[in-house]
């Protein structure tokens, strides 16, 4: 870092010049008068929403298609341009940029909401550095701070003009670029080897489940009986309460219901009630979802939301859990498809002796913390790194103004 310091004493002693966006160059628009009909069997290729959104560099060769004719004018897009996402429903992610920092291969055009930035001649934005600038704090506050809108965000290329950008000298730009260009590509490498993982994972979860002729195969219905919770009336649920109600559309996730501490001990007592560990699955929505229920208190959805009373002297929780991923569920078609009880159990499972259970188990477990774990695993790492990122990108892209 002392290397920019030096830099910029040496080479701006009174300061970094900042300009507004207007000043320094155009601000254009994306594609115009197009209808749906126009995406379904084109050949010109342009720029997505998604591809600005999601990328610090524009991917330009996505396989994104709009048909153009020879008669039409429509601004292309071409090297150091930068592009706006030009509304959201969430005012923290508009205006989210991309920039062009590769040559395109063909003419290349943007999608109808989002906004072109280029740089005149006369200033010089060096692609590799725009692309960090542009999701700096100090310009994600000001992008923010002129959108409009309540239930959908937007911004405009009038207020967009207004925005002061700081512009370093050439040799602080290439720096600061290298720098945080170390720090993307470590986090590059570290989502490469997380998807790396999470497809050796896939292979040793088909390969340990796989019918085998050593492997006992049963149904699920000789590993226990299925159960579950007893039905909850809407009447009998509120907004806030004791204990959380977990229905289909919440389930794995966060609970919108709850329902008295007094009827959860009801009927935790009187009706089936999963025990710590047993392994949920939804029967409708994302079907064959497993979740581990964790022992803490909580109330599930009759029908929607079923366990296996598994024998854990017959089939571990953890083994059914893993084997649940993979289980070739034969459901019923239709608007809304459904796990029905006897298709789950009539579900073969390959069921070996508990001690190849426990060895599978204990495999599978080490590659879930590798690709799941929010604390110890890769997930943790590439979130702790992108922070660095962010830190230092926050850091090295603040310039002393010149006055």
């Amino acid at each position: 870092m002392s290397h920019i310091d030096d830099l910029i004493r040496d080479l701006c002693p009174d300061g970094v010049e900042y300009k507004p966006l207007g000043e320094v160059g155009r601000l254009l628009g994306g594609l115009t008068g197009k209808t749906k009909a126009d995406f379904i069997d084109g050949t010109a290729r342009y720029v997505s929403y998604k591809n600005v959104y999601s990328n610090l560099e524009v991917d330009v060769t996505a396989d994104d298609f709009v048909r153009i004719s020879d008669s039409e004018t429509q601004n292309t897009l071409q090297i150091g341009d930068i592009l706006f996402t030009g509304s959201s429903e969430n005012r923290e992610e508009v205006g989210l940029t991309s920039v062009i920092t590769s040559l395109p291969p063909e003419p290349l055009y943007l999608n109808s909401f989002c906004i072109c930035f280029r740089p005149t001649e006369n200033f010089t934005l060096l692609p590799e550095f725009a692309k960090h600038l542009f999701r700096s704090a100090a310009i994600r506050h000001q992008v923010i701070k002129t959108a409009t809108g309540v239930t959908r965000i937007n911004i405009s290329r009038k207020n967009l003009a207004k925005i002061q950008v700081p512009l370093p000298p050439v040799e602080v730009q290439q720096e600061v670029a290298r720098i945080l260009d170390q720090f993307t590509q470590l986090e590059a490498e570290l989502e490469a080897e997380l998807e790396v993982r999470k497809q050796q994972y896939s292979h040793y979860l088909n390969h340990f489940f796989s019918p085998n002729a050593d492997t006992r195969m049963r149904t699920l219905k000789d590993v226990g009986p299925i159960r579950m919770c007893k039905r909850i009336l809407k009447r009998q649920t509120s907004q806030k309460g004791d204990v959380p109600f977990y229905k289909i559309k919440t389930f794995g996730g966060t609970a919108d219901a709850y329902i008295s501490r007094n009827l959860y001990e009801e009927y935790k007592e009187r009706y089936s009630f999963p025990k710590p560990g047993s392994v949920l699955i939804s029967a409708a929505g994302t079907i064959g979802r497993a979740v581990p229920y964790d022992g803490r208190d909580a109330y599930f959805q009759d029908s929607n939301i079923v366990w296996i009373e598994n024998d854990e002297t017959v089939a571990l929780n953890r083994y059914l859990f893993y084997y649940y991923k993979i289980a070739d569920w034969k459901t019923d078609g239709g608007t809304i498809k459904r796990l029905y009880n006897d298709r789950i159990l009539n579900t073969a499972v390959p069921v070996p002796p508990l001690s190849e259970q426990h060895r599978i188990v204990d495999y599978l477990d080490k590659f879930d913390a590798l690709i799941n774990d929010l604390t110890l695993g890769l997930p943790a790492e590439i979130e702790a790194r992108r922070k660095q990122y962010e830190y230092y990108r926050d850091r090295l892209l603040t310039f002393p103004e010149k006055n």
